[in-house]
């Protein structure tokens, strides 16, 4: 069986230069719509079980984050549901991927892969519970539609979450399906503590559109969603016009736009400090808040992450500081590392779909925890 490389199916990005009988795999990734970005790459390589394949990804270089390659290493699946870190280096130009794959397939990412097979089953599992409901916000340009689960019938805190506006962060996916699920545990006393106190209104993919055609950070319009809050549009950002319509509508007393970043080996929180009106109080808010977080999942660290904004000169743009301005609430990033995190290291995996689940519960205890401070 000859080798071959493709990416025919759902969040597929790669372009195939040479892929010779033997020896090394040349290959680059596809940007996004516009061409701005690129960075997310995930492809199937077939007729290679046994071999010591070299694949060479030769406009790493030029990728939106180039400092992220430092320190990182791809995942490979053959089974499409263990995501294993493989050997990977990266020499300022190239980024070089080394694998003996043991049958004859075998897939490469950036990251986990979330497929949107694997969101529609999160979403309908999700309103099967008594506590949710399902709701179609809007379609995006691609004719895909904008879900929004509603979980919780207390009015007395509006709590909003969401998730993947940066289609290639798919940890942001994996995170959604852990704090869904702590969320609707029965069982657990900080869900119930929560939804006695508050209604959730949780977007767990902002672009579809994005997340199928393999983009790293834009839509179908080419549009970075989380630098369009300020001003959305219809035409080439619906989903977050139709969100933040919707946020007019509820109110917001919370929010967690939950991402992912390139170059940083850590889990960590980016708040709201630059806004016009910031104040103590909020910041006060912030560090419980991380406090509680760090206490409930040790993989969630206070010590790194991006410095804060000087007063007055946040980007309005963006989700979280759009929000915290307009509804003078708490509203943070949630940043989890494409890269193995540092303080919390796991040689096997990396930073993985099982470390997002985890951080994703936590942020439930967490929340939980000051609840009674929000609103």
């Amino acid at each position: 069986m000859s080798r071959t490389v493709d990416c025919n199916f759902d969040g597929g990005n790669i372009r195939c230069l040479a892929l010779p009988k033997t020896g090394p795999i040349r290959l680059e990734i596809v940007p996004d719509e516009g061409g701005a970005f690129f960075q997310w790459f995930y492809f199937r390589l077939r007729g290679a079980a046994g071999e010591d394949c070299v694949l060479r990804i030769e406009n790493a270089g030029g990728a939106t984050y180039p400092e992220g390659w430092r320190g990182y290493r791809a995942v490979a699946s053959e089974d499409g549901e263990d995501w294993l870190r493989v050997a990977t280096e990266y020499d300022g130009t190239v980024l070089t991927i080394r694998h003996r794959p043991a049958g004859d397939e075998v897939r490469f990412a950036y990251f986990a892969p979330y497929p949107m097979a694997r969101h529609a089953s999160l979403i309908a599992r999700v309103g099967r519970s008594p506590l949710a409901a399902l709701r179609r916000l809007g379609t995006t340009l691609d004719g895909a539609p904008l879900d929004l689960l509603e979980i919780g019938g207390a009015r007395e805190r509006t709590c909003w979450i969401v998730g993947r506006q940066h289609p290639g962060e798919t940890m942001a996916e994996w995170w959604m399906e852990g704090f869904l699920d702590g969320l609707l545990d029965p069982f657990d006393a900080a869900a119930r503590t929560l939804l006695e106190k508050a209604r959730f209104h949780v977007v767990p993919n902002m672009n579809p559109d994005g997340s199928s055609r393999g983009h790293l950070r834009t839509n179908a319009a080419g549009v970075n969603l989380n630098r369009a809050w300020a001003e959305p549009s219809m035409k080439t950002s619906p989903e977050v016009f139709v969100v933040g319509a919707e946020m007019a509508r509820t109110g917001v007393d919370f929010c967690l736009d939950v991402h992912g970043d390139e170059a940083l080996p850590y889990a960590f929180i980016a708040g709201p400090e630059g806004i016009p009106s910031y104040t103590h109080a909020l910041a006060q808010k912030q560090a419980r808040f991380q406090a509680a977080l760090a206490a409930a999942n040790p993989d969630f660290q206070t010590e790194h992450g991006y410095p804060p904004t000087p007063p007055g000169k946040a980007n309005l743009g963006i989700c979280a500081n759009y929000v915290a301005e307009t509804y003078g609430c708490l509203a943070m990033t949630l940043e989890q590392p494409f890269k193995d995190a540092a303080n919390a290291p796991d040689p096997r995996h990396g930073w993985s779909p099982a470390h997002c689940r985890r951080l994703g519960h936590g942020c439930v205890e967490a929340l939980a925890a000051v609840i009674d401070e929000l609103g």
